[in-house]
């Protein structure tokens, strides 16, 4: 246990910081409910009803959804995109996919390759995709439950003001649904952004995020 708990430590340490915001982020977002509610001259809710409510489902798609987003499209632009000096990014001259021989596949796999990596054909051109897959997939799926939650709790308010409800159509055209997505994907794509190139100038001791503390500013990627 004390060997995979330290061989472990980075995802046990966010995954347990998830778990906590989540549950703050539940618990202070259910108060806020209410206070509204009470303002509105409306009925309290529960915390367990509030937790499938539409307004609490669009919070935490909100941000799912900008964060698999910025991952996804960060994975996918430093296979061509280059930045000279970031460790974030592959060396000048490397752009693209590489070959099978610097890719590790095929003939060129190692024996303890992974498996699909060795199998060749389709199953490791899915395996070399797979992780922008699967991103892309919690992405969409994300913004979709972001969508549903968001227009539930947009036809609330306004079924509350006397108007008439949207169509789900509608309502993912509409400026509200836009401007809280988009809040999000700026800030996430301004943070990519600022650590790609801040990361040319400066340095983190011990972090495999950092290039080392003596490593000169044009150095870039995996550069020696």
């Amino acid at each position: 246990m004390r060997r995979f708990v330290k061989e472990s430590s980075l995802s046990l340490f966010f995954g347990a910081i998830f778990v906590a915001a989540l549950a703050g982020q539940a618990f202070s977002g259910w108060h806020q409910f209410n206070d509204a509610q009470l303002a509105a001259n409306l009925g309290l809710v529960s915390f367990g009803r509030y937790l499938t409510s539409a307004d609490f489902v669009a919070d935490v798609a909100e941000n799912w959804q900008s964060e698999y987003l910025q991952f996804l499209l960060y994975i996918a632009a430093t296979v061509w995109f280059l930045q000279k000096g970031s460790p974030e990014s592959k060396e000048p001259g490397k752009g693209g996919l590489e070959s099978d021989e610097d890719q590790k596949v095929g003939e060129h796999a190692r024996p303890d390759s992974p498996a699909w990596a060795r199998a060749g054909g389709a199953r490791t051109l899915v395996f070399s995709w797979s992780l922008t897959g699967v991103m892309g997939l919690i992405f969409l799926g994300s913004w979709f439950a972001q969508s549903l939650g968001g227009w539930a709790a947009f036809n609330e308010t306004r079924l509350q003001r006397l108007q008439d409800p949207l169509a789900w159509g509608q309502y993912v055209t509409n400026a509200d649904f836009w401007s809280r997505t988009l809040q999000n994907w700026q800030s996430e794509f301004l943070a990519v952004g600022s650590m790609a190139v801040l990361s040319i100038y400066l340095r983190q001791r011990g972090s495999p995020e950092s290039k080392p503390v003596g490593e000169p500013h044009a150095s870039t990627g995996t550069d020696e």
